[in-house]
């Protein structure tokens, strides 16, 4: 591949609107993403594909947020793999883990699904947005535990807007990531009641975005594909990456707001975290232990 396709194919956000003002579309690709989680995680091929889709439909949700607003996807279920957290921000950041990274189901088993590694549980949906003090959540009963009728019923349910949404990761036969991506339609004010529901129809015909992308297909042609036969206006693009804001300053302001007993308890040795999100393993020697547990000594004093 040239190199300009190369940046041209790079994960990235688009957005439109229909020239008609119907509907909003946005997709995105995100196969970086997902192969820098599970490089990171360490992921069974089920948690590949359903936290791919829950990073993927955690992108397309805060492509509605401002700036550095952000919203967090939890899926939590009685199924082998737990909980899946996925975060982004307006920004175009990523993150997200799996709870049991390394679950996998035996298909051999009658009546077995993908859904079944979540199975029963809850999807509460959190927004971080400004001027709230407090995160706004929603939280509703996991739909089918895949992921993608999960989102859908959230954005009927909560939302309360007409939507569709199609989430999709392609992995080859030796259980490699080839793409994923996704795509959301949502109707806006005073638009056709139908038109959505014609959309959606249509999505159900068309091959996977991941598949798409695999030919070579770019985002903005797979927008055009998927609004047939309305003609879409290009609103934005922009990169997005996965992106973790941890760092050691962080982990130790964590730290200190521990009690001074807690602390004392860790002084004479160094001491290890490791990042759920990103997974990374950040080191506080023990000297900045001693540190933290004078501050504190000295606070009660």
């Amino acid at each position: 591949m040239s190199l300009k396709k190369t940046i041209q194919f790079k994960d990235r956000l688009v957005k439109g609107v229909s020239v008609r003002g119907d509907f909003k579309i946005a997709v995105v690709k995100t196969t970086d993403v997902l192969r820098s989680a599970r490089k990171r995680h360490q992921l069974s091929l089920l948690n590949s594909v359903l936290l791919g889709r829950t990073l993927t439909a955690s992108m397309l949700l805060a492509s509605e947020l401002k700036g550095e607003e952000r919203l967090s996807l939890k899926l939590e279920g009685n199924g082998p793999v737990k909980m899946l957290i996925a975060e982004a921000n307006r920004a175009g950041e990523i993150r997200g883990y799996s709870k049991n990274p390394s679950a996998e189901l035996d298909y051999s088993q009658p009546g077995i699904s993908i859904g079944d590694g979540l199975g029963t549980g809850l999807l509460t949906v959190s927004k971080t947005l400004y001027n709230e003090a407090e995160p706004q959540k929603s939280t509703i009963q996991l739909h089918k535990g895949d992921v993608i009728s999960d989102v859908a019923h959230y954005l009927a349910q909560s939302e309360q807007i007409p939507s569709a949404i199609l989430l999709s990761v392609k992995i080859d036969k030796n259980g490699e990531i080839m793409q994923a991506g996704g795509v959301m339609l949502q109707r806006l004010p005073d638009a056709s009641e139908d038109v959505i529901g014609e959309l959606q129809d249509k999505l159900m015909q068309l091959d996977e975005i991941a598949e798409m992308l695999e030919r070579g297909i770019y985002i903005d042609q797979i927008m055009d594909e998927v609004a047939k036969p309305h003609k879409v206006k290009f609103l934005e693009r922009q990169p997005i990456h996965f992106f973790c804001r941890c760092n050691r300053q962080r982990f130790i302001s964590a730290l200190s707001m521990l009690s001074y007993n807690d602390l004392k308890e860790l002084e004479g040795e160094n001491q290890e975290m490791v990042c759920h999100y990103c997974n990374n393993t950040i080191s506080v020697s023990k000297n900045e232990i001693h540190e933290l547990v004078a501050s504190a000594q000295a606070r009660m004093n």
